[in-house]
Order: C-alpha cells, then structure tokens, then sequence
C-alpha cells in the first residue's frame, strides 16, 4: 500500500505534491517634405501616447493575500504549502521541452518566469452523517481529491507569454510526454483537453499516468487574470480525479477579481 501511494503521487507531481498526504516610449514621426507644412504625427506616435504601461508584477506579500483561504472554501481543508513542498522549476524537467510548462503545473510550480508566486493545498473534506469513522471512511478520505493552488505574477507580457506556452504544450504533448523529477522518469500517456472558463483565458486538462500498466488519471486547470496565472493539479490517491475542482476554481477567481 505504501508502495502504490508513493507511486501514485510521484506520478502526479513529480516531485513536490507526494507531500500532500501528510495533510491528507516614443513614436515615429513622417518626414516634412519643404511643403511650409508640419507633418501629422503618425498612428504609431498617436498609440504610444495612449497605450498602456507594462503590467508590474505584485509582490509575494500581496499574492499571499490573494490566494483562496480557508474561509473561502467550505468543505475544505485549505493549508498553506510548507517550504518543503515546494521545488524550483529546474528540479522538473521533460524529454519534449514544449511539455515542461504543464510539468510545471503538475508540480506546484508557475510556468514561465514568475516574478513572485503564493500556494496552497485544498483537500475535500467527506461528508459523513456524525457517526464514527469507518475503515472505509478512512479510505474514502484517502482518496479525496486534494488540489494544489499556485498563484504566478508576472512582468510585462509574461502571464500572456506562460498561458501560450501552456496552450502549445497542450497540442504537443496530447499523446503524452515523459516528466523527470526527484530521481524519477514517469510516464504521461495522455493529456486531454477539458472545457473551463475563469479569469480572461482559461484551459484544463484530464491528465493519464501509466503507473505500473494502470491508468492514474488526475486534473489540471490554468486561467489568466490580467497578469496572475492561477494553477490548480488535482490528485486522488484512489487513483482517479472525475470532476474539475470547480468549487476551487470558482473560490480563486472571484479573489482575483
């Protein structure tokens, strides 16, 4: 059993979500011919003067406060991610370097460059009707879905730039990729899309591990608010996650705004 645990959450995150159980400027201007004219000022001139400045990250501080809390999700168990859950983004690589973005998902990791980042762990709590815990109470919460939450900030273009590399991989990798982490290689034999919509731009994934010749199947999800990714990989060691985590979804964009 501990062996198939251990497994099971090496497939999901590669390397950090094992832990979970323990939870369980200026323009151009057109020439002025010698006409006693002064040139119009061009399109781009107009633009530059009006457009927007590039988007500034927020600090760590303040995608702290941003990130879903406990109070944000009844009927689960939301726990701040403790240093030794996290990894850093070279810890966690692929043999096809267009999957590394959805490897970093899986991993407790922002894709791209994030300039600061906040996480947490949400685990569903069962429903029970009050009596004691059975033995088969205590699997079924064993195998309640456990998602963990990451929020990226990023400079300029960044978050625009991650969501497209997530969005390529996406196409890439759907036959599947090989994720190396932690001493481990595991295989990804499947990534299918999912319908999601949050934040500006959002994408999912139903997401299948071979594991030993049986199927571990867990889900991804990725939206874009302005310029913050919101990262959600769900995992159940019962070994299949059915359902988007919709209710943590929902909890994280309505913080965002």
């Amino acid at each position: 059993m501990r062996t198939s645990i251990r497994s099971a959450a090496v497939a999901a995150t590669a390397v950090s979500l094992a832990l979970l159980v323990t939870a369980c400027g200026g323009g151009e201007k057109d020439d002025a011919k010698d006409t006693g004219k002064t040139a119009a000022p061009s399109a781009t001139a107009s633009a530059s003067t009006t457009a927007a400045p590039p988007a500034k990250a927020l600090s760590a501080a303040e995608l702290d406060k941003l990130v879903v809390e406990q109070a944000d999700l009844p009927g689960h168990q939301v726990q701040k991610a403790k240093p030794a859950d996290l990894v850093t983004s070279d810890a966690v690589s692929t043999d096809k370097p267009s999957c590394k973005p959805i490897a970093d998902g899986m991993s407790f990791l922002s894709a791209g460059t994030p300039a600061a980042s906040a996480h947490r762990k949400a685990i569903e709590v069962p429903k029970t009707d009050g009596a004691s815990a059975s033995p088969e109470d205590a699997l079924g919460a064993l195998a309640a879905p456990v998602t963990s939450v990451t929020l990226g900030s990023y400079e300029g273009q960044g978050a625009q730039e991650a969501f497209a590399s997530l969005k390529t991989a996406g196409t890439d990798c759907a036959g599947g990729f090989t994720l190396i982490g932690g001493g481990e290689k595991t295989k990804i034999t499947k990534v299918a899309p999912e319908t999601v919509a949050a934040g500006d731009e959002a994408l999912a994934w139903t997401i299948t591990t071979d594991m030993d010749g049986e199927p571990f199947v867990t889900k991804l999800v990725v939206f874009r608010a302005g310029n913050t990714l919101a990262s959600f990989s769900t995992l159940s060691f019962g070994g299949e996650v059915k359902a988007l985590p919709k209710a943590v979804i929902d909890a994280q964009a309505a913080k965002l705004g």
